[in-house]
């Protein structure tokens, strides 16, 4: 009887330990599921890498740990079958195509999951999808926090609507005025092989000098200039590209008596100023800015830089408003990754240069 009750609390024990060793290890498995979701990478396809944008963006990625990029075989970069498999195995996918192809590559997606950011012109004035310039409004930061579709702003569009849409939010500028815009950009906007035809030895003369064009006033930024801006009529645009790589000014000129409200250079940097409070994207030039001071305004002055900078220069009778930025910063590329970060709940400016 005696040994009979030692066997049973033996057996108790060791029933209690093997207990103990069965929560430890689930306790473990838990914690191991745990760090698993905590340390899991957003999959990451760029579709397009190839190209000026995509090259750019894949450089960016370079040395952050929280995401994984999906490659493509080189020889299958076009192949519609492999890049709809990329597409939907991808957390988000990065459209760097032409238009055509990015609404294409759209029409691959089976997975609900899967987030697009499109660089491309084909989505931006299209219902459902979040335009990607955040510092615009509260609304346009959410949208693209919370959005599946996000198509990333054009470069000339990006300088023309971070002006004008201020404006005629704060009543300043009338809807229905006649808005006209210039601008100076550098050849890499352009394409790889505008790019690779400014880079020969062999290159035309006339390549040595600006060169206005869209002479026909059908430049594919002017829709979105239009729509998001609010503007009653297309406006008036006039690009030139420059024999320099990289960097972008788009320069509106104003009359001021013709603007619903009362408004100078001084209280137009005010209200910019005010407007982009605690956007460390856009900086708003001082009254006494040494750049405006010198009476150039150059298109390469912040090539390299990813946040973009307001300028309101001219006198009481007529004034001029200008962005300057990189066009494959803020107006490209940047603004891509920009969006991303956003989605990610991350530092806007991570893997950025500001």
């Amino acid at each position: 009887m005696h040994k009979n009750k030692k066997c049973l609390n033996i057996i108790c024990i060791a029933s209690i330990i093997m207990h103990q060793i069965d929560l430890c290890k689930k306790r473990r498995q838990e914690c191991s599921e745990v760090k698993e979701v905590y340390t899991m990478k957003t999959k990451i396809f760029i579709d397009g890498s190839e190209g000026t944008t995509g090259l750019r963006i894949h450089e960016r990625f370079q040395g952050r740990d929280d995401i994984e990029l999906l490659s493509i075989d080189p020889e299958l970069r076009k192949d519609a079958q492999e890049r709809k498999r990329l597409i939907n195995a991808s957390d988000i996918t990065f459209l760097c195509l032409p238009d055509a192809a990015a609404r294409e590559a759209v029409s691959f997606i089976e997975n609900e999951h899967v987030t697009i950011i499109d660089p491309s012109t084909a989505h931006r004035t299209e219902a459902g999808w979040a335009y990607g310039f955040p510092e615009l409004s509260k609304q346009h930061r959410q949208a693209i926090r919370e959005g599946k579709r996000i198509a990333v702003p054009g470069c000339y569009a990006t300088g023309f609507i971070s002006l004008i849409y201020p404006l005629i939010q704060g009543g300043i500028l009338p809807k229905d005025y006649p808005v006209s815009a210039f601008a100076l950009s550098g050849y890499s906007g352009a394409g790889k092989k505008t790019i690779a035809a400014y880079e020969s030895e062999e290159r035309p003369e006339e390549l040595a000098s600006g060169r206005e064009y869209a002479l026909t006033q059908q430049h594919k930024h002017l829709k979105e200039m239009r729509k998001i801006t609010g503007l009653d009529r297309t406006p008036l645009f006039s690009p030139i590209i420059d024999d320099y790589y990289s960097g972008m000014v788009v320069s509106v000129p104003l009359y001021a008596d013709l603007l619903a409200a009362k408004a100078d250079p001084e209280s137009l940097l005010e209200y910019y100023a005010q407007y982009y409070a605690g956007e460390k994207f856009i900086k708003v030039s001082e009254k006494d800015d040494e750049v405006a001071a010198s009476g150039f305004l150059a298109g390469n002055g912040l090539s390299g830089w990813d946040g973009l900078k307001v300028y309101v220069t001219g006198n009481e009778e007529r004034i001029v408003v200008s962005a300057q930025f990189d066009n494959l910063g803020k107006g490209a590329s940047g603004a891509a990754i920009q969006c991303l970060n956003i989605l990610l709940g991350c530092d806007e400016a991570k893997g950025l240069n500001l």
